[in-house]
């Protein structure tokens, strides 16, 4: 960009920079970031640098939630997402939201994704623009993979209780009742709801772990532990192996 020699250099000397330039330099196969910069920050020099991978058009990150003996999700874990990146998706991103989580979820953790996309309202029951969004955007997702378990719009405890799915709905569903993938229809719903289930519930998060990138790169909460910091570097150095 016509840039001087020592202004060029002072921005490759910035750690995000030389990071996201050493993995597109082949040098590193991921990048883990984010404990002193924003989600901003991160995704917009990996961005500029890396790009995001081939047929997506925006980035989305998820949080692996877990807890040992839970009846919930895969064998204790859920995915929520978007819970980092996307403030308040479109139904066609958050379509694409939903495939790409639920695709993930199959290459990087070796699940059958059951993907539940999440309203305030259950098939209907409740009637708003809102939940119509949801509604419009679990149809595009299920003409989208037609071959994967999509189901929506339910609330959280019709997509994860059974007996609840039961009594709320007729028509028979792969997911409700047993969801392992849950979509948020915004980053105000998902960031707000993964915050409080790890502070009281004690249910770990690992994340966000982005989604999208042409490369491994995730971005950290800046409130994260050590351990933290560990799972995402496992969670990256998989990815690098699925992608090599």
């Amino acid at each position: 960009k016509r840039l001087s020699p020592t202004i060029a250099e002072k921005i490759i000397l910035h750690p995000l920079f030389f990071s996201a330039l050493a993995l597109k330099n082949g040098d590193v196969v991921g990048m883990v970031a984010g404990a002193i910069y924003t989600s901003g920050e991160v995704i917009a020099v990996s961005k500029e640098l890396i790009n995001l991978a081939e047929g997506i058009t925006l980035p989305s990150a998820f949080f692996l939630m877990t807890k040992t003996g839970s009846p919930y999700g895969e064998n204790g874990a859920l995915m929520f997402a978007d819970a980092s990146v996307n403030i308040n998706p479109s139904e066609e991103e958050l379509t694409q939201i939903a495939v790409m989580s639920g695709e993930t979820a199959k290459t990087l953790f070796g699940w059958q994704p059951r993907v539940a996309l999440l309203s305030f309202s259950t098939k209907g029951s409740a009637q708003h623009p809102l939940a119509d969004k949801v509604v419009r955007a679990t149809q595009l997702a299920q003409q989208l993979n037609p071959e994967m378990a999509i189901d929506g719009e339910l609330q959280g405890d019709a997509a994860l209780q059974e007996e609840v799915a039961k009594r709320k709905i007729k028509e028979p569903s792969s997911v409700a009742g047993k969801a392992n993938v849950l979509i948020f229809p915004s980053l105000e719903v998902g960031n707000i709801s993964y915050k409080l289930v790890q502070r009281i519930a004690g249910i770990e998060a690992v994340g966000p772990v982005l989604q999208g990138m042409a490369a491994p790169i995730n971005d950290l909460s800046r409130g994260c532990s050590v351990s933290d910091i560990v799972n995402l570097v496992a969670i990256t150095v998989n990815q690098a192996a699925g992608i090599n």
